[in-house]
């Protein structure tokens, strides 16, 4: 096992893992732009090294300054957390040229799962079933065209290299194809530095289920039960729950089996989650795998009652899964992503908390690095906590977050969290029967 861990993020991710890294005996380096001076885990690691000033590709984009950093401090090992360079296989591959441990994937399996196309290709071959679609990059409006001819419209494009719902656009006709293309193509290049697309029939009415599979390295893969992720708005997530409503335990098993296989076929190693579309029959597609935490790990979390985090370090240092297939999951959790936004049109409200006070008890677990007087800079994602729960049923879970939301209080910024409690209010949701255009219909009450 390493002995110090520098962790090349921010926000309540950073925070996350460094109670993890503490936790377990390790030193704890935090690298920082200058926006996040004051920032908890700066104020909590045992060293830390500024890397540049707020803009993201100034900072915790740049290389070269991160592993300057790790060399200064003799640090061992990098934790990406999630975003920024947490999918980049040349960082890792750079980390692991300068005698740094990457904690995550191998670079070559974060390299082929992260351009979609080849990855829906190799999942198809490792038997998963995949969305029709495109079986190569579509570089032109000529080839999208042939394409779309045979498996008609509604189709979604794709950024092969994306993520976060960056390059992405559903087209309902061909009267919107030619826009939806160039805007596609051009916000993927701005984004990954590559324009490529590849396409998806689009499933109008399905659900976005994923699996958490975690990995070692003497070929042991274990799939962990499905999240539900289909309350999202422009591909973002906002609320996330296990197990899912719309998933009985025969297609569970089913469904972990699938993703097991496919994840041993290409050798998986660290955490990493596979995502699906699933239609009301229950039939299920492979859309992307992610090769890193996730933001909602919380949830998984909290129905097996492990660490992931932890896990996925321990794996990382050369040590195997801790835990097998057989692992109990017990009653039901809820995620609420609480976002720095208005909740009437969703602008971003950066500022001041001037007063916050979370809630607690029982089944409440909050992740977050935000406290009274600390300054939400502009330059990054709005997501400033999150709220999980966990209870006996879906019914108690849905009661007891209501709750927690209620006995939330952030002054000085506005909060999703009105958001949230009239979701939770929702009959359709309360009822479990949702899809992924939950958040557009309910959008236009």
């Amino acid at each position: 096992m390493f002995s110090k861990v520098l962790i090349a993020n921010r926000g309540e991710i950073a925070l996350r893992i460094l109670r993890a890294c503490k936790e377990l005996g390790l030193k704890t380096v935090i690298v920082y732009s200058e926006a996040d001076k004051n920032s908890l885990p700066v104020l909590l690691a045992d060293e830390k090294v500024c890397i540049g000033p707020p803009k993201a590709s100034d900072s915790y984009l740049n290389v070269a300054s991160i592993i300057s950093a790790a060399e200064i401090t003799r640090a061992d090992a990098v934790h990406p957390g999630y975003g920024f360079l947490a999918e980049n296989p040349r960082f890792a591959e750079i980390c692991e040229n300068h005698g740094i441990k990457f904690i995550g994937p191998p670079a070559e399996i974060i390299r082929l799962m992260g351009d979609k196309q080849k990855a829906r290709q190799t999942m198809k071959n490792a038997k998963l079933p995949i969305i029709p679609g495109s079986n190569e990059v579509v570089n032109s409006l000529r080839e999208a065209k042939k394409i779309i001819s045979s498996i008609g419209y509604p189709v979604m494009l794709k950024a092969v290299a994306g993520g976060g719902g960056k390059g992405m656009r559903i087209v309902h006709s061909s009267s919107q194809l030619e826009e939806a293309f160039q805007i596609a193509q051009a916000e993927a290049e701005a984004s990954f530095g590559n324009p490529s697309l590849y396409i998806e029939k689009y499933l109008e009415d399905a659900r976005h289920i994923e699996v958490q599979v975690i990995g070692d390295s003497t070929g042991k893969v274990v799939a962990l039960a499905e999240r539900e992720c289909s309350v999202q708005r422009k591909h973002q997530k906002i609320i996330e729950e296990t197990p899912s409503p719309a998933v009985n335990e025969k297609l569970r098993k089913k469904l972990l089996k699938d993703v097991e296989q496919a994840a041993s076929a290409i050798g998986y190693q660290s955490l990493g989650t596979f995502e699906f579309l699933m239609d009301k029959d229950g039939n299920y597609y492979f859309m992307e795998a992610n090769t890193r935490v996730q933001v909602e790990h919380p949830i998984t979390e909290m129905i097996y009652d492990i660490d992931l985090v932890k896990e996925q370090i321990k794996i990382a240092g050369g040590e195997k899964i801790s835990f097998d297939k057989n692992l109990e999951k017990r009653g039901h959790s809820i995620e609420c992503r609480i976002n720095a936004e208005d909740p009437e049109n969703f602008t971003p409200s950066p500022g001041k908390i001037e007063f916050s006070a979370l809630p607690g008890g029982p089944g409440i677990r909050i992740d977050t690095a935000i406290y009274s007087g600390y300054e939400i800079p502009p330059f990054y994602d709005s997501l400033i906590a999150k709220i999980i729960v966990h209870a006996s049923n879906r019914e108690e879970a849905i009661n007891k977050m209501k709750v927690a939301l209620e006995t939330t209080t952030i002054v000085g910024i506005k909060t999703n969290i009105p958001l949230h409690l009239n979701i939770l209010a929702n009959s359709s949701f309360k009822k479990g029967d949702y899809n992924i255009r939950f958040m557009e219909n309910f959008l236009k009450k």
